[in-house]
């Protein structure tokens, strides 16, 4: 697919494109908003929901649910080509333009307009602590660092105020933080209802100074288009469902919000965070409200983010990669499996590299003939590439994602710090390559199961069974042997007009005769020749 195909494809043009594909089901009758969640959770395909009872706005839900629907965000044919795509937008940014008249300003609702219970935010899971705002893409400016966009919770606490969730250590909450110090508020802007182009690309961990509206634009291929809010100084995404102009109060992470069910598959602790007043509501005269299922939703396009700040790393390392896989085990945010063509010592350099990136806890390092995708290859190459007092590097103290449920309970405010482990699964330098030359069945290239189940038989070979024969073919044997050292099967495959049995009596009698040897890698030769293995001492 081409790219150009998809840069002035907007939120609504997706969703066509997705009920186009069979990928979205619109649900015209009556429904509750407390059962959206579940049915969401239910459904092969994502659910646009036309009459949510109580409400005028529709609500759509499931987007980015699968790997298909993924693929087909970012206008792709294969998984793998997104991380292509995120690394294109990230190397070759596009600077944002501004618009006068954008979609988003149909409706504006100023001060005490704003109510945020009118707006169709469904529950999720048992424990949530309340209606969750999930998919806004959120613009914020430091007057040093400059702008940064990524993705935040929201949990509603009024009808003007909410929450905003910034446990993690990350550029919004360093302007929050910032801002927090200087007794200001830190102005935010949050978007809903864009296309997946922004929210890939405000969920890529950019450095400080770095724009993700900009690598969004590189994804897209052209510029995103911006508008300036009404109420605050700060830009919104020009052509979103639905935008709320806020800013994040100077109170610090005193207030309690959550419990939320995370990426992790499993319910989140109580946090602490600042409060939020949203001070105006802009939208679309018939906007629709997107609301991002968890955890599914935020795994497939978070976990390419992870590929490219993976091959970043290694690439300054001066690691060849071959692969990499970010696992659905490790939430597509802390597990990878990654495969190198490896020279001496780059097992341990690749991992130490690869901890590096964002949120990487638990990495493996294999040898470029495993399958970074086959969990059993993965396995296999620990089970027997790996001595653990020589192949785990643990490092303790690492900055650790408060997310993670393993961790112990830290006071609010406090960063926590863990583990991260690498498994050096590659081949031990000093151990003989042939250890792991894997099992190869002889003649798989012509022997064929289909052939033989639809009748196939193979012919008997043309030559008799008899002791001149047998001794014959020892004579040639020890000919061919005797120039170069060969595998029993190269052997039989040499003289296939013999049948087996007699290939095999043939070499019993040069070994009678005490005159069949094996060299270092076990092919026959003869014995007292070069090639001869020497027995140890």
């Amino acid at each position: 697919m081409s790219t150009r195909q998809y840069v002035k494809e907007n939120f609504r043009d997706f969703l066509d494109r997705l009920r186009r594909e069979g990928e979205l089901t619109d649900i015209r009758q009556p429904v509750d908003i407390r059962h959206i969640a579940t049915l969401v959770d239910q459904a092969n395909t994502a659910l646009l929901f036309h009459d949510v009872i109580g409400y005028e706005t529709p609500v759509v839900s499931g987007l980015l649910r699968t790997r298909t629907r993924a693929i087909l965000s970012m206008g792709c044919e294969t998984y793998g080509q997104i991380e292509e795509k995120l690394q294109h937008g990230i190397e070759h940014p596009i600077q944002p333009r501004y618009v006068q008249t954008p979609s988003c300003k149909e409706v504006v609702e100023i001060g005490d307009a704003v109510d945020l219970f009118r707006l169709p935010i469904p529950m999720s899971s048992i424990y949530d602590g309340g209606p969750m705002i999930t998919a806004g893409v959120v613009v914020a400016k430091d007057p040093e660092f400059g702008f940064n966009s990524g993705m935040y919770r929201f949990m509603v606490k009024e009808r003007n105020l909410t929450g905003i969730d910034i446990v993690t250590p990350n550029n919004m909450r360093l302007f929050a933080e910032r801002a927090y110090e200087a007794s200001r508020p830190c102005p935010i802007s949050i978007s809903i209802g864009t296309h997946p182009f922004e929210i890939m690309g405000s969920g890529f961990r950019a450095p400080l100074g770095v724009d993700e509206m900009a690598i969004a634009g590189g994804i897209r291929g052209a510029a995103v288009e911006l508008a300036m809010c009404e109420t605050i100084d700060m830009p919104c995404i020009a052509d979103a469902e639905i935008v709320l102009e806020a800013e994040i109060l100077p109170t610090g992470w005193t207030h309690p919000e959550g419990r939320f069910g995370e990426f992790t598959r499993l319910m989140g602790g109580l946090h602490w965070n600042p409060l939020v007043k949203i001070k105006a509501v802009t939208r679309r005269k018939d906007a629709i409200y997107y609301a991002l299922h968890m955890p599914w939703e935020n795994t497939w396009l978070a976990a390419p983010t992870r590929y490219a700040a993976l091959r970043r790393a290694l690439k300054v390392a001066g690691v060849q990669v071959k692969d990499i896989n970010v696992t659905l085990g490790g939430c597509g945010f802390w597990h990878a499996v990654i495969s190198i063509k490896k020279q001496a010592g780059e097992g341990k350099n690749a991992l130490l590299a690869a901890l590096t990136a964002m949120d990487m806890k638990h990495v493996v390092i294999v040898d470029d003939d495993i399958d970074v995708f086959d969990a059993i290859d993965v396995e296999w190459a620990i089970a027997t590439r790996v001595q653990g007092d020589k192949d785990i590097v643990i490092i303790p103290g690492a900055r650790a994602k408060p997310l993670d449920p393993s961790l112990p309970v830290t006071p609010p405010g406090v960063v926590p710090t863990g583990a991260k482990v690498g498994v050096d699964a590659t081949i031990p330098e000093g151990v003989p390559r042939e250890r792991f030359e894997r099992i190869a069945y002889a003649y798989a290239d012509h022997a064929k199961i289909d052939d033989y189940l639809h009748g196939k038989a193979d012919l008997p070979a043309s030559r008799s069974n008899d002791e001149k024969t047998v001794a014959d073919l020892a004579v040639k044997i020890h000919t061919l042997i005797e120039a170069e050292p060969k595998y029993y099967q190269e052997i039989a495959e040499y003289f296939s007009e013999y049948n087996f049995q007699v290939v095999a009596r043939a070499l019993g009698k040069l070994h009678n005769e005490e005159k069949l040897w094996q060299d270092a890698r076990g092919r026959a030769c003869v014995r007292g020749s070069k090639f001869a293995a020497k027995a140890p001492l």
